[in-house]
Formats: structure tokens, C-alpha cells, sequence
């Protein structure tokens, strides 16, 4: 009998168990997770091979995971324990004094020489057209000196330069590494999400437009829209850390500047344009950060009323989406193609003898681990 709670606690844990999992699997499921904003795991595709070589098991971990009942309030559970045991990471995110930061996994450098030899086989066949190259330190890279001692990240001005070397000769690097870290401690980051804020962008646009052949607008010539202070972005979702400050989304307009005259945004099946490369509709919603220029597309190209007649060709990630309206005070017309969602050659889908100038935009993160990029080569 001495042993009866032990064997009371085990049944009562178990059976508590049982009815979890049976909640996951009979509720209604989402394909969406708003919070996250990412696709939910669906249910795998059973058959034997699967069974075998373990993917059934491993889809149904993922897929039990992403469904389960009461999942957010154990994510904030569990991030609050990890604090308490004395570490500062939880699911892949840094909880720093006043910020969160992205974890981000050292990167396959073979991977990353293939990305870099397409950009060069790229600029080999466009010998014509100057092209430029920006790889933008995140958070992470900018604020490691806070990071936790144990935990080591790798330094993200190296791998930057790493990448600036191996470039071709004819691709001019832009820096934007050193103008983040000199205005470190102004609000260049969101601390909830892994993008740079509007005035992290616009220094970093002071600074590369020059090397361009631009006179940078001034600052002082933007009038701000605070158009929204309760961003709480991808790094809050993925850890659910209440401390730190919501976010504010800030528009930058020049009111006596060039006009932007139509977006048009091709998702791979149709095209559709809008007067605005601000997507007022996102300012409530859960991803604020796609009020800039909307979510990833294939191909969007922005149309102004700058009369220099100048095209601006940009190969990106979603860095570029609040970096762009900057750019837009200096070319007629700026189109930008997202790899990760085309998969055609780029010259079936634009015409480079049309393009004066050729940027590539990356985040660190990104660039270190997009297998995208090699699509050049096709």
C-alpha cells in the first residue's frame, strides 16, 4: 500500500496523457498558425517505405507537435522554466535585456560557395550591367557582444567578408555592416521580429546609395507614419517572452520626392497591380511587417515618375521590402525576383538588356542557408 500515490500519480499522469493526445488528434485543425505565420505540419502520407526509412514517424512527431492542445501556453511554460534554470535561449531564440535575437545554426560553407558561384557565373553573363551586393548582418551579428557566453554564435562580420571575397571583381560590395553598428544603439532592429526597422534600412541605404552613384535623400526630408506599436514578430511567437516591448512599424514618406505610380505583383499565376507598395490591410494583423510591400512573391516591380529612365533589377529576401522605397527615389522602374518562389530560368522571366543595375539584398541568415540561389545557373 505504501506504494499506492506513486502508482495513483502514474495512472493519473498517463491517463492525462492519453486524453491530450486524443483532444490533438480529434479537434479541428488549422493549416495556419496566425501566431507563428507559417504552415502547420499536415498529417503524413502513410505507406511502408515511409515506415522503414522513418519519415512516417518523423511527419507524425512534427505533425503532432505543431497540433497539439494547449501548444502555445507550453511554449511559454517552457520558456519560462529555461529561465528560471539560468538559460537565456529558448526554441531557437535569445532572450536578451532588451531584445529578442535569432539562433542562427553555423552555416554549410559548400552550400554558400555554390550560392556565391552562381552570383558570379551571373555577373559573367551580364558583363554590361553593374552589379551590386548587400548582405545584411542581423540582429544577432550586431548585438553578439550580448549574447549568452555559452552558447557561441558565429561572427557574422567575418562571414560577410568571407562572402565579399569570394565575389567577383566586377560586383561591387555594399557595406552595411558599419553603418548598423555605429547606430547600434538606435531602434535599427524590431526586437520582437528578425528584420531591421525602417531606420535601420535607411542607414544602410545612406550609406551603399553613394557607392551606387546616388546623392542619399536626407533623413530630415522624411516625414515618419507610426503606424502601428504592437508588432510582436516571429522571435516573440517562437518563444512567447511577454517582457519585451512591442514593436512599432514606421512608414517613411518624402512628400516632395518622386511618387511611386504602381506596384504590380505577379504570384505565378496572375498579375495584379496596386497604386501602393503599402499593404495597409497587414498594420492589424498578426505580420506587420508585410505592410512593406505585401508578402513574398515571385516578381513585383515598382513603376515611379523619376525621369531618369533607370532600372533597378533586385534578387532578395524579405530585407528589401521597407529598404526599397528608399531606392525608389532614384529609378523609373525596380523590379524584384524572390528565388524561393520561382522556378524558371530568370531570363524567361525578365530581360536583363532592359536593367541598368543589378542588386543582390540577403540577411545573413538568409544567405548562409537559401539553396535558392543556384536557380541563376539554370
Amino acid at each position: 500500500m505504501k506504494n499506492l500515490p506513486q502508482k495513483i500519480s502514474f495512472i493519473l499522469f498517463f491517463s492525462f496523457l492519453i486524453v491530450m493526445a486524443l483532444i490533438t488528434v480529434f479537434k479541428p485543425k488549422l493549416d495556419f498558425s496566425e501566431n507563428e505565420n507559417r504552415v502547420l505540419e499536415k498529417f503524413p502520407e502513410f505507406s511502408a517505405e515511409k515506415i522503414f526509412n522513418r519519415k512516417f514517424m518523423n511527419g507524425l512527431e512534427s505533425y503532432i507537435s505543431d497540433h497539439f492542445v494547449g501548444r502555445t501556453e507550453w511554449i511559454r511554460t517552457k520558456t519560462g522554466a529555461e529561465l528560471l534554470s539560468g538559460k537565456r535561449e529558448s526554441n531557437g531564440v535569445f532572450i536578451l535585456k532588451d531584445r529578442l535575437a535569432e539562433k542562427l545554426p553555423e552555416p554549410d560553407m559548400k552550400e554558400v560557395d555554390k550560392s556565391i558561384a552562381a552570383i558570379n557565373n551571373f555577373s559573367l553573363d551580364n558583363k554590361n550591367t553593374h552589379i551590386y551586393a548587400m548582405i545584411v548582418p542581423t540582429s544577432t551579428g550586431i548585438y553578439s557582444d550580448e549574447l549568452p557566453l555559452n552558447v557561441p554564435q558565429y561572427d557574422q562580420k567575418m562571414f560577410i567578408d568571407e562572402v565579399y571575397d569570394k565575389l567577383s571583381d566586377n560586383i561591387i560590395q555594399l557595406d552595411a555592416y558599419t553603418p548598423l553598428y555605429t547606430n547600434r544603439q538606435q531602434y535599427i532592429y524590431y526586437r520582437n521580429d528578425h528584420h531591421w526597422t525602417t531606420l535601420g534600412a535607411y542607414y544602410a541605404y545612406d550609406s551603399a546609395v553613394k557607392d551606387m552613384g546616388f546623392t542619399p535623400i536626407p533623413l530630415g526630408k522624411y516625414d515618419i507614419e507610426h503606424a502601428n506599436n504592437e508588432f510582436e514578430g516571429c522571435l516573440y511567437s517562437k518563444a512567447l517572452y511577454d517582457k519585451i516591448p512591442a514593436d512599432t512599424v514606421d512608414i517613411y514618406y518624402n512628400t516632395s520626392g518622386p511618387e511611386i505610380t504602381s506596384y504590380e505583383v505577379n504570384d505565378g499565376k496572375e498579375t495584379t497591380e496596386y497604386s501602393s507598395i503599402y499593404f495597409r490591410e497587414y498594420i492589424d494583423k498578426k505580420d506587420k511587417y508585410e505592410t512593406f510591400c505585401g508578402p513574398n512573391e515571385p516578381v513585383a516591380t515598382i513603376k515611379t515618375n523619376v525621369g531618369n529612365n533607370s532600372k533597378l533589377l533586385i534578387i532578395k529576401d524579405s530585407y528589401a521590402h521597407c529598404y526599397v522605397p528608399f531606392l525608389a527615389q532614384h529609378y523609373s522602374e525596380i523590379t524584384m525576383l524572390d528565388l524561393r518562389y520561382i522556378n524558371d530560368s530568370y531570363k524567361d522571366i525578365v530581360n536583363m538588356d532592359e536593367y541598368d543595375d543589378v542588386l543582390f539584398l540577403y540577411n545573413v541568415s538568409t544567405f548562409a542557408s537559401d539553396t535558392n540561389i543556384k536557380k541563376l545557373d539554370f
